[in-house]
């Protein structure tokens, strides 16, 4: 079975911006012909759902999920539950992608001393049913740790795509979104009649002086961010404005959170180069 690898290396695979525009350029290319195997690799996790779902949609496939950590709680179970999932698979008259996130967590190294015997079985019985060409089955991995793959696994690999994090535009574009979702709609939804009697409703944020030359400006001192770490940031800015007298977001409060977040970054950073 050919495999076809898409690593996502810090990845943001939004539907915004040139990167989005460059992933749909390959998802086109990769999908002018069936697909036996596919694989997805990134360090972070924003997009990769999306970007499994739009190569089964251009390929004409069904869709299923599962994660690496679905394995090991299957124990002696696991090898079972594999050939299950592939005759599950030849059922279906499209065929199937199946996304694996977190895929080192299951198909690494088969030498590893932590990994157990069960686990060990799991992955040969994968190995099995992705031996021969097959036109029933797209199998979609991904994983942060490509490195600790199983030498067999990256031999069934084909074709690699990489995808860097967002540039400052695409930040910029983000960093919109994200005003947007958790600041500008916040409170301007009512919320349905069951909600209300449940749920308090969230007070409607006034917006200060926010223009685009600040959101720019974060957008320079963000780099390095991923997708899901901008959605973060700006979700602190929401906590940050409900943390205030006035409920109000202007350009000091902003920069006082998005200068707390890159330092955090930045830190983050150095306590993962010690530990390495």
């Amino acid at each position: 079975m050919e495999m076809v690898l898409v690593m996502l290396f810090y990845t943001l695979l939004s539907r915004i911006g040139s990167s989005s525009w460059q992933m749909q350029r390959q998802i086109q290319k990769l999908t002018r012909h069936r697909l036996e195997t596919c694989s997805f690799m990134a360090h972070r996790e924003q997009g990769k759902q999306w970007a499994a779902r739009e190569l089964a949609r251009k390929s004409g496939l069904d869709y299923a999920l599962m994660t690496g950590g679905d394995v090991a709680p299957l124990g002696s179970q696991a090898v079972t539950k594999i050939h299950q999932l592939f005759d599950w698979a030849k059922k279906s008259n499209r065929g199937l992608l199946l996304f694996i996130d977190e895929a080192d967590a299951f198909l690494c190294e088969r030498n590893k001393t932590y990994m157990s015997e069960a686990q060990r079985s799991a992955l040969n019985a994968l190995l099995f049913r992705t031996g021969d060409q097959s036109k029933d089955i797209v199998l979609a991995l991904a994983t942060n740790r490509p490195g600790d793959l199983d030498s067999a696994v990256s031999d069934r690999i084909d074709e690699v795509l990489e995808f860097p994090l967002p540039g400052e535009d695409e930040r910029f574009k983000l960093l919109k979104l994200y005003l947007d979702k958790y600041i500008a709609q916040t409170g301007a939804r009512k919320p349905g009649l069951f909600s209300s009697l449940f749920k308090k409703q969230q007070k409607k944020i006034e917006i200060k002086g926010l223009n685009d030359d600040i959101i720019k400006e974060a957008a320079a001192k963000t780099e390095g961010f991923s997708g899901r770490e901008i959605a973060k940031l700006m979700a602190s800015v929401q906590a940050a404005v409900y943390g205030s007298e006035d409920c109000a977001l202007d350009p000091n409060l902003f920069r006082e959170v998005v200068d707390y977040k890159v330092a955090e970054h930045e830190q983050r950073k150095k306590l993962a180069l010690a530990e390495a």
